[in-house]
């Protein structure tokens, strides 16, 4: 497939890619969600935990000279008329007993957050707690329902050091009294307990090891730099600059497609990866991401089949095929660049592999100016040389 005319092969980017691909397998645990979100008000607690189901999130302080726990829910609503629930439960670990704190939105459009104490599945209606609640408000922002709340511990719970708890979303509201939520594996696996004493949670924390969606979001976030940042350029530079050199002929054009077949196959993995994210994070929509990523797939999909309708050199229609193959090939590597930098905006690694990322490119700028200029050289002697030749 001869996708952008552009290159040799640079072994340096290549190098340095690998290293960063190799760097980020061995340290995920950089882009814990919880431990990159930033609370309004800059609020900050002393421990957060990645919870094991649902999306959700937990930032907490347990403080025990005065036996109160300050904490902020996050979590995405099944649908923006949703709700999501935080609750303690002194007796059990269930949803019967439970303490809840319930936010949704009011008819004004408002968040509201209300307390609900659940005696049983068949009774939830809003009432005091049997714990005491100092404070308690809501928001919604970037697709997150969130609950911040202090509320005094129960006894049990501080002599033990173990308070259990659950957490869950729902589709709707009906004059204050929540919906059923869904019966999935998810909701009845929304519940954990924490360790008030250590600060660990029977969920992945942020000092703990890296959940499963986590994991998900790495390698989502690795094929999609690998495929559109990484090897879509570096096969634009084989065919730009290798195709130059007679004696590069027929090889520089297999270089060139076998370096951008891989690298469509890689992106179709990373799409693969992000619809399946998408589809597991209702409530989370990252719009620019997303439609750039379905026009680079398109566009890198329109592409392939360049291949298959790629005229001979001195076909009518050959200059035709030239442009649409450049065009939407230079347009590819654009936007990839460009989703590339938004997914990291999202994911929020350690800035080093956002640097190490922003140092690849430059080399591969470096690279792409000094082999500009070499093949202006040579291809401005061997006209000369033509025009010098003399006539028989």
């Amino acid at each position: 497939m001869a996708f952008l005319q552009f290159s040799t092969v640079p072994t340096s980017p290549l190098l340095l890619s690998l290293f960063l691909i190799w760097a980020m397998l061995i340290s995920p645990g950089n882009s814990l969600t919880c431990s990159t979100q930033t609370l309004s008000g800059n609020k900050l607690y002393q421990h957060c935990n990645d919870l094991s189901s649902l999306n959700s999130f937990l930032h907490w302080t347990y403080s025990s000279s005065n036996g109160t726990l300050s904490f902020a829910y996050l979590a995405p609503p099944t649908s923006s008329a949703g709700w999501v629930a935080w609750a303690l439960n002194p007796t059990g670990t269930g949803m019967a007993g439970s303490q809840a704190f319930i936010a949704f939105k009011d008819s004004n459009g408002s968040m509201v957050v209300n307390t609900y104490n659940i005696s049983s599945y068949a009774s939830v209606m809003e009432e005091k707690l049997s714990v005491e609640v100092y404070e308690k408000s809501a928001e919604y922002t970037g697709g997150m329902m969130r609950i911040y709340a202090t509320v005094g511990v129960p006894e049990t719970a501080v002599s033990s050091g173990k308070l259990n708890y659950i957490w869950q979303v729902g589709p709707s509201v009906t004059d204050g009294r929540p919906a059923k939520h869904e019966f999935q594996q998810a909701n009845l696996n929304a519940k954990a307990t924490l360790d008030l004493k250590s600060g660990g949670s029977g969920t992945a924390s942020s000092s703990g090891g890296v959940d499963e969606r986590t994991r998900r979001k790495n390698i989502h976030g690795i094929l999609n730099a690998v495929s559109w940042g990484i090897l879509f350029p570096v096969g634009v530079l084989i065919a730009r600059y290798l195709r130059t050199f007679p004696s590069a002929d027929p090889a520089w054009f297999y270089l060139h497609a076998s370096c951008q077949v891989s690298a469509y196959s890689i992106g179709v993995a990373g799409w693969a990866t992000g619809l399946k994210l998408g589809s597991e994070s209702k409530g989370i929509v990252y719009t620019g991401h997303r439609n750039l990523g379905i026009a680079l797939f398109s566009l890198a999909t329109i592409q392939i089949f360049a291949l298959l309708i790629r005229p001979k050199k001195d076909h009518k229609f050959r200059v035709y095929w030239n442009v649409y193959h450049h065009g939407i090939g230079y347009a590819i590597v654009i936007l990839g660049i460009i989703n590339i930098f938004k997914g990291l905006s999202i994911l929020d690694p350690a800035k080093k592999w956002k640097r190490a990322y922003i140092i690849a490119l430059i080399v591969m700028g470096g690279l792409s100016a000094l082999l500009e200029a070499i093949t202006w050289v040579v291809v401005l002697r061997r006209r000369s040389g033509k025009s010098t030749k003399p006539y028989t």
